[in-house]
C-alpha cells in the first residue's frame, strides 16, 4: 500500500509539471494583449512586435516556407497588400524557418512584407501553438497556421487558428475584421 503522503507528493508533482505545459499551448484569444517578441527578419535584423504597432497589424503564422499551401497563402497576402494598406494595416509573416530560408522564400515569391523567423518556436507556442510531426516528419514542429489582427496597442481584435495545416485562412473574413 502506498502512503497517503507519497500520493499527495506525486499528485503535486504531476500538477506542477503539466500545468505550465498546458498553459503554454493555450492559443491567444480576442481581447488579450499579444505577447511582445523579438525575432529576426530576412536580413537577420532583430524586429520587435512594438515596432509594427503604429497601425493595425496582421500577424500571419505559416508552417513552412516553400510548401504548397504556405506559398499560396503568403502570395494571397502579397496580392492583397494594397487592400491592407487602404485599411491602415500591415502584414507580418512568422514561421519557424531560418532567416535564410525566409529570405529565399520572400525573394522567390516577391514578398515585400516582413517575414520573421521563430526558429526557437517560443513565439509560436505563445500565440497559436505548433504542429508536431509537421509534414509527416517525426520530431519536426512548425507554427500552426493562424492569423491575428492586433490594434495599435497590441490587443487581439481577431484570431483564426486551424488544426489542419492544409487549410487556408478566410481572407475575406480577415479583411472584414479590419474594417470594424
Amino acid at each position: 500500500m502506498i502512503p497517503h503522503s507519497l500520493l499527495a507528493f506525486v499528485a503535486a508533482l504531476v500538477i506542477t509539471h503539466t500545468t505550465p505545459q498546458a498553459e503554454d499551448r493555450m492559443p491567444l484569444t480576442v481581447g488579450q494583449t499579444a505577447p511582445d517578441f523579438t525575432l529576426y527578419d530576412t536580413e537577420r535584423k532583430p524586429r520587435t512586435l512594438r515596432e509594427f504597432l503604429d497601425k493595425k497589424t496582421v500577424l500571419v503564422f505559416y508552417p513552412g516556407a516553400f510548401t504548397g499551401v504556405c506559398t499560396k497563402e503568403m502570395c494571397a497576402f502579397r496580392d492583397a497588400l494594397s487592400v491592407f494598406n487602404s485599411l491602415d494595416a500591415k502584414v507580418v509573416g512568422i514561421s519557424v524557418d531560418s532567416p535564410f530560408a525566409n529570405k529565399g522564400f520572400a525573394d522567390a515569391n516577391k514578398l515585400t512584407y516582413p517575414l520573421l523567423s521563430d526558429y526557437s518556436r517560443e513565439v509560436s507556442k505563445k500565440y497559436a501553438g505548433l504542429y508536431d510531426g509537421f509534414g509527416g516528419v517525426p520530431g519536426y514542429t512548425a507554427s500552426k497556421r493562424s492569423v491575428y489582427i492586433l490594434d495599435g496597442k497590441g490587443v487581439v481584435t481577431y484570431a483564426w487558428i486551424t488544426d489542419a495545416p492544409g487549410t487556408e485562412p478566410p481572407y475575406d473574413e480577415i479583411q472584414a475584421a479590419l474594417k470594424k
